[in-house]
């Protein structure tokens, strides 16, 4: 049962870091990628940051699953290495976000310095890698949703949380799923 308490604090730790950095990032980088090329390159270590905490977010995500992994193998084997499998493709998803991220610094910096004469083909290429970023996330949410509806259902039929508690996670997770 220690084991059971220490994967309990190690997940309960990092849904506590994945969730701060991920209401961080979506507060400090998050906006100024939506405004115009003009506000992302002055803006570059607002944007590298909330590259960074994507990635602790997305480490924090995959160690979560790992964390999980023995305790949900006793209940149901081939929902904990989906649950692993799904974590790890929302992470590679979140992943290819921050990359957008950072590659729209270099843009905004091509496109301030190219000035009006260029403006449009800059703002075609900005709102693909927005489309990129958007829909990368979309797809992290959709994987989070349904692997972490299956957890959801392992804990309801093993108890290992009240019942109460993972119809409520399944719930939260169906709902975001639908909006994703």
């Amino acid at each position: 049962m220690n084991t059971y308490r220490k994967n309990a604090v190690i997940v309960g730790a990092l849904f506590i870091i994945t969730m701060i950095a991920g209401l961080i990032e979506s507060n400090i980088s998050a906006p100024l990628l939506q405004g115009s090329l003009n506000a992302i390159y002055p803006n570059e270590i607002l944007i590298k940051t909330g590259a960074i905490l994507i990635l602790i977010m997305s480490i924090g995500i995959v160690g979560i699953a790992i964390a999980l992994f023995p305790v949900l193998k006793k209940h149901n084997e081939t929902i904990a290495i989906t649950y692993i499998s799904f974590r790890t493709i929302e992470c590679v998803f979140l992943i290819v976000a921050a990359v957008v991220s950072i590659l729209l610094i270099t843009l905004s910096q091509n496109y301030i310095a190219a000035g009006t004469a260029d403006a449009s083909y800059f703002e075609i290429i900005r709102n693909l890698a927005i489309t990129v970023r958007y829909s990368s996330y979309q797809i992290a949410m959709i994987i989070l949703g349904l692997g972490s509806m299956m957890v959801c259902s392992v804990l309801y039929q093993s108890k290992l949380i009240p019942r109460w508690l993972s119809a409520w996670g399944f719930i939260g997770y169906a709902l975001l799923l639908t909006s994703a």
